[in-house]
């Protein structure tokens, strides 16, 4: 069965004007070479950015994980929200989240579910103002976007309950309906929920450009070579394009100001 989906802004944004605008094509500095992007078929992808991995009292922070990367990710994610909602890109939340029987999260020897099992996916716990919330669960304040980078009501948010954002989700479709092209993609974890998503994106003809100030994965992080690093080399030779905040900004507003002039980058 499909994730959820809340579709009624993409029903507003199927009637808003630059839904059928002109092309808007922008290039961006990005690693193995500069990417041409049109920004009226594009969408931002915000993979995961939950208190469950990104707050203190989440499943990262029990775990004795260090969400520190994951913090440090939220502030350049926002102002790129900012500027890519003025660019009229359209922001897309995926949400990492699971029905309160754990049905979809597999039977109990699937290893999508053993997985999980450490991480005490399920449990009843307190919320840090309070409320009763429960780990991973869905309509919780554990699965709750991050309040810095909380969703405009013109958004539109996918849950999941598999690491990509593509299986069994109505994501493929949505995009589709949009006529998006080109994936902007931030969130956490690096080399797991990012790039399983990036992976069937490419697998489905998406052109994906990770933002690598912009995600994070604290696993592996005091290694020679990080997880986060490994991710974005092999995403670089063979599945994306790998850029910065600032080198879409700059994009970004050089595009607006020629349009309008009168654009301010967040």
């Amino acid at each position: 069965m499909a994730g959820r989906v809340d579709t009624s802004p993409l029903a507003n944004a199927m009637t808003e004007e630059d839904s059928v605008s002109v092309p808007q094509s922008i290039t961006i500095d990005a690693k193995p070479s500069a990417l041409d992007i049109d920004t009226t078929r594009t969408a931002m992808l915000v993979v995961d950015m939950q208190n469950d991995f990104g707050a203190e009292g989440g499943l990262m922070h029990r775990a004795g994980i260090d969400i520190g990367p994951i913090q440090a990710a939220a502030e350049p994610t926002a102002r790129v929200l900012a500027t890519a909602r003025k660019a009229g890109i359209k922001v897309i939340y995926l949400k990492m989240e699971l029905r309160g029987d754990l049905s979809d999260a597999g039977a109990a020897d699937a290893p999508n579910r053993l997985r999980m099992e450490p991480f005490g996916v399920g449990t009843a716990v307190q919320a840090p103002d309070g409320r009763p919330s429960r780990i991973l669960i869905r309509d919780t304040w554990n699965t709750d976007i991050l309040d810095e980078l909380a969703p405009e009501p013109v958004d539109i948010i996918v849950s999941k309950h598999r690491f990509s954002g593509f299986y069994q989700t109505d994501l493929d479709m949505i995009l589709k309906t949009l006529g998006v092209k080109y994936l902007v993609v931030t969130g956490c974890t690096t080399s797991v929920c990012v790039e399983s998503t990036v992976r069937d994106a490419m697998f489905r003809d998406y052109t994906c450009l990770l933002l690598e100030d912009c995600m994070a994965e604290p696993v592996g992080s005091d290694l020679p070579r990080s997880n986060h690093e490994a991710s974005l080399l092999v995403m670089q030779l063979v599945f994306a394009w790998v850029t910065d905040s600032r080198a879409l900004l700059r994009a970004l507003h050089a595009q607006v100001s020629g349009r309008n002039g009168a654009f301010v980058a967040a």
